[in-house]
């Protein structure tokens, strides 16, 4: 019979938690088997389902202290409303797009102001080699090379990605010749690279405790972001996919590291171990 140690979301004045799970006092937590709960005084009791333990003392205790997963709840039950009641956007229609709808005024701003147009292309062209140049530097100078395996990772998964569903490209699209990349050369919308290397700059920041220097990169990935959908060159989806997606490469290239540096530790154990064996 397998045993596995519960660790409870709250103790209960009676010693047990709300999935079952007994407490001998304050300290001892119980082991649950696959059929039965054992106690800290070695008594057997049998297991209920978790629901039929919970009161409306519970179900305040969570509200309280969980109240982020309870959000999150009532929003999952609110936009399933939303989902279920939206009128489709028509096939021979523009994408509807609240980005679009709140930058707006400032689309039609530059439109109607080139030079200001390709002046904030050029600022955002120097910030992204800004957070190119961190990467690399990073690696090539300190290393650490954790956030150009997570690039490296993210630029390839957004390759595929946005070869394989191609979006159209806004009607209002404002272009600039020093855009990134330069040139007035295509390139995918979904996702957003610029938003998703600030990421992962700024993550890499934080690890190392240059807390200015992130927060610089987060003032500026949000500007980008406001710019980008100003001139239409990425859609809200494609923003907020880059920030997922430069958190989620980062945890990998971190879980990379992990892996690659306990199968070193292991090899050089073996290695030892043979050598130890052969000195005796």
């Amino acid at each position: 019979m397998s045993t596995n140690t519960v660790v409870p979301l709250r103790r209960r004045s009676n010693g047990y938690h709300t999935n079952g799970v007994a407490f001998n006092g304050m300290e001892n937590i119980v082991k649950k088997t696959d059929d039965c709960y054992t106690n800290g005084n070695g008594g057997v009791e049998r297991s209920k389902a978790s629901f039929l333990t919970w009161t409306m003392r519970d179900a305040v205790y969570v509200a309280r202290y969980h109240w982020i997963p309870c959000f999150f709840a009532v929003g999952v039950l609110f936009f399933m409303g939303v989902e279920y009641t939206l009128q489709m956007v028509p096939a021979k229609s523009e994408p509807f797009d609240i980005g679009f709808v709140a930058t707006r005024s400032l689309n039609r701003v530059l439109a109607s102001s080139p030079d200001l147009n390709t002046l904030l292309a050029a600022l955002n062209t120097v910030f992204v080699a800004m957070q190119t140049t961190y990467i690399v530097w990073t690696w090539l100078m300190e290393g650490r090379p954790r956030a150009t395996i997570s690039a490296c990772f993210m630029f390839t998964c957004r390759g595929i990605l946005g070869y394989s569903t191609q979006l159209p490209l806004p009607q209002d699209f404002l272009g600039s010749g020093v855009d990134f990349p330069v040139g007035n050369v295509s390139f995918f919308l979904f996702y957003s690279g610029h938003v998703a290397g600030s990421m992962i700059a700024s993550l890499d920041m934080r690890r190392m405790q240059r807390l200015r220097l992130a927060m610089l990169f987060d003032i500026l990935n949000i500007l980008q972001s406001i710019r980008l959908l100003g001139t239409r060159g990425h859609y809200t989806i494609d923003l907020a996919v880059g920030v997922g997606a430069g958190i989620l490469f980062d945890s990998l290239a971190g879980k990379y590291e992990e892996m690659m540096s306990k199968r070193h530790n292991l090899a050089n154990g073996f290695s030892l171990i043979s050598k130890d064996s052969l000195v005796n």
